[in-house]
């Protein structure tokens, strides 16, 4: 967290086993509310010797693997103790956070040193992050499920203005009502959600940004201009269905659009 017109920083630092989109949402709202405290980014540290072992513990049906969880929703994820395993292990690890999680910025360490510019001023909740988000769900790809096969990241685009209305239902209807299933019938659960949307009538870009059940659209300063209006999603949750999301968001949000 940071402080609102001053330059100090709260870290705040939840158990092992914690899940911190929980505590994520709650200052989340804090900062809507006006409080002088906002939220600035989900940092995640993996111990690189273990880290793998964690992310590999079998859970009892229905449960989520914590760690796994918890990269899900980290916008940073340190790497540490890298000095401590072989670079064919490391390169394990790496290739099973992207999996998890397809937006995360990864840094590697040793003994936990890292340069804090690194780590403050994330901007990941606000209108700041906007330039960088738009640049990074242009590169954005699907993930392949790695060790925990029910979590991974997808990715769509599609063009044209949308009903802020509703997009506001197709939203809802999946963080909230868990409306859409996957092909084996199981619920599709996002526990991350980002994205850069056009709405009608708006001149400029708005992202859309959920934390589990939580989520908002915010204006950004860009404007589209002569742009193509482009609507970047990703993803990140247990069970997803990109064929069947793409299909639900389109014959909804763009459907209706088209038809109003």
């Amino acid at each position: 967290m940071e402080k609102k017109g001053k330059f100090d920083y709260i870290l705040l630092e939840t158990t092992g086993l914690a899940d911190p989109g929980a505590v994520a949402a709650m200052f989340w709202v804090d900062a809507d509310l006006g409080s002088d405290v906002y939220l600035d980014g989900i940092v995640t540290v993996i111990d690189a010797k273990y880290g793998l072992q964690h992310l590999k513990e079998e859970k009892p049906e229905g449960l989520v693997n914590e760690a796994a969880r918890q990269i899900a929703l980290a916008d940073l994820a340190i790497v540490n103790k890298t000095d401590l395993v072989e670079q064919e292990a490391l390169q394990e690890l790496r290739d099973t956070v992207r999996s998890i999680n397809g937006l995360v910025k990864i840094l590697e360490t040793q003994k936990s040193r890292v340069d804090l510019s690194e780590v403050l001023d994330l901007h990941s909740f606000d209108s700041k992050d906007g330039a960088n988000l738009a640049e990074k769900l242009r590169l954005m790809k699907d993930s392949k499920p790695h060790l925990d096969k029910s979590i991974l990241t997808v990715t769509f685009e599609l063009d044209g203005n949308l009903s802020e209305d509703v997009l506001n239902i197709f939203v809802q209807n999946l963080l909230w009502e868990k409306m859409f299933h996957n092909k084996e019938g199981l619920p599709m659960t996002v526990i991350r959600l980002k994205g850069i949307v056009s709405l009608a009538g708006k001149a400029h870009q708005v992202m859309l940004q959920g934390v589990h059940e939580l989520y908002e659209l915010n204006e950004l300063p860009q404007l589209w201009g002569d742009d193509p209006r482009i609507n970047r999603l990703v993803f990140i949750g247990r069970n997803l269905d990109k064929d069947i999301l793409q299909e639900q968001f389109t014959s909804t949000v763009v459907a209706q659009e088209k038809g109003a």
